[in-house]
């Protein structure tokens, strides 16, 4: 009998202050799969960055993380105005210890030499405090403050769990045409874009190879038709290469490279090697791009088959509700980030009825107060004519994209509790009628309202 594995460690929540579009203070709690869903410039990337950040920090210094994002002016908020400079912060733990590390960063720019310079760093292992700055040694010599401890591996020791932990974060968006480029893998190692995808494959141990392979042809069959098996193959050049069989009406199956793969298909690959490859936190962005929906659906399954084997947590950004149609996605695994003139607010979905019951009812009172904004039964009707969020929102231009995907994945969990609401609403209706009425203070203009919102 194999012995348990220790339970791998994942980032249970995230603090964010004055970091990019997030005036904050902000804090998202994360479970071992997190979906982030919002507008177009919401911030959803930049959640993803915050974390990229700390592991360029610890990977290669404060100093170079800024340097890669263009300084400190691109990082620290436009609206944030004190305390200076900006603040991340993370626990990191398992389930049933949720706060096994605590890593604090905050810094700002120096106000001569125009550099990143520590203001305070903390590092707790539970409830014991393992380090705090700045120290007697910074105000003796605060030159530095120009590092973090954790980027020097000599005053790490203490904490170099967490720090080999941060360091393990890896993003990934591949790019299908570098990794159909034949000089892909020049200079490249661990590319978030796919460089070096097939020599990573390639440099993995064959058992190891095969047994991950065997699992992402399992899920390949669900997803793509007449798929019959992928492999690794060297030509005479000594490249590597994806082979795919199909079966067809021959006796021998038809064979492809990945040249010759569609973008969707190279993209679903990258994805499940990335989730059974293991190690630390995986950040994903939109892995619904090029897929058909009928697939997407597939994904959150693909992704929970390939966790119980690996242990990976995943952190996904998408603008797709057929993503978000699946049953088994927690409300505690949605984060939907809402952007106003001040700054991003991300908000966790934990009531089951605020979904659809809330945003319904809002939406109805706006409706009959100012014959704008549709009942919840016509944004349904628009769910059902199978038009997307983006498309409802620029139809119904009062609505929050957010609130759109928001509804739009509670109704496909819960059918039948969303027709029992409209059901008992419409029982309701005028009673609803009445209180906002008796509200406005004036029956004449609200029942030329109502003709205006019922003649649409």
């Amino acid at each position: 009998m194999k012995p348990s594995r220790a339970p791998q460690m994942f980032i249970t929540s995230l603090h964010m202050r004055h970091w990019r579009n997030f005036r904050g203070p902000v804090d998202v709690r994360l479970r071992r799969r997190a979906f982030l869903i919002g507008p177009n410039a919401s911030g959803k990337s930049n959640v993803l960055d915050a974390l990229r950040f700390l592991r360029d920090t610890a990977g290669h210094g404060l100093k170079e993380a800024v340097r890669l994002r263009g300084g400190m002016g691109e990082i620290r908020t436009l609206q944030a105005r004190t305390p200076a400079g900006l603040k991340l912060a993370v626990h990191v733990g398992t389930d049933d210890m949720p706060h096994m590390w605590t890593y604090s960063l905050g810094f700002r720019n120096h106000p001569q030499k125009h550099l990143p310079v520590v203001m305070e760093e903390e590092v707790r292992k539970q409830d014991e405090r393992i380090l705090k700055r700045p120290d007697a040694a910074d105000k003796k010599d605060p030159e530095r403050l120009a590092q973090t401890y954790l980027e020097q591996i000599v005053v790490n020791r203490d904490f170099r769990e967490l720090a080999e932990f941060l360091k393990s974060i890896r993003y990934l968006h591949i790019v299908p045409h570098l990794v159909r480029d034949p000089e892909r893998s020049i200079g490249k190692h661990d590319d978030p874009f796919g460089g070096d995808f097939l020599e990573k494959v390639a440099s993995t141990p064959a058992k190891t190879r095969d047994a991950r392979l065997r699992n992402i042809n399992k899920a390949l069959k669900i997803a793509i038709p007449q798929f019959d098996s992928l492999t690794l193959q060297q030509d005479a050049g000594g490249r590597w290469h994806l082979e795919a069989r199909f079966s067809h009406w021959r006796q021998s199956a038809a064979r492809q490279y990945e040249h010759s793969f569609s973008d969707g298909t190279l993209r679903l690959i990258g994805l499940l090697w990335s989730l059974a490859e293991g190690g630390g936190p995986l950040l994903l962005e939109e892995p619904e791009l090029a897929l058909h929906d009928a697939l997407v659906r597939h994904l959150p399954r693909f992704m929970a088959r390939m966790h119980t084997k690996s242990g990976r947590q995943v952190l996904i950004t998408t603008h797709s509700a057929a993503l978000l149609a699946d049953a088994g996605i927690g409300l505690d695994e949605v984060h939907v980030l809402d952007p106003d003139s001040q700054g991003t607010d991300p908000e966790q979905l934990a009531d089951p009825k605020h979904a659809v019951v809330e945003l319904a009812r809002e939406s109805t009172r706006r409706a009959i107060r100012d014959g704008l904004v549709p009942s919840e039964a016509n944004l349904l009707a628009h769910f059902e004519a199978g038009a997307t969020p983006e498309e409802i929102v620029e139809q119904l231009d009062t609505l929050s994209l957010a609130d759109v995907y928001l509804v739009r994945g509670y109704c496909l969990r819960h059918p039948d509790d969303v027709q029992k609401y409209l059901h008992e609403r419409s029982r309701g209706a005028e009673r609803i009628k009445a209180e906002i009425e008796a509200e406005s203070g004036s029956t004449g203009f609200v029942r030329s309202i109502l003709a205006r919102t019922n003649g649409r």
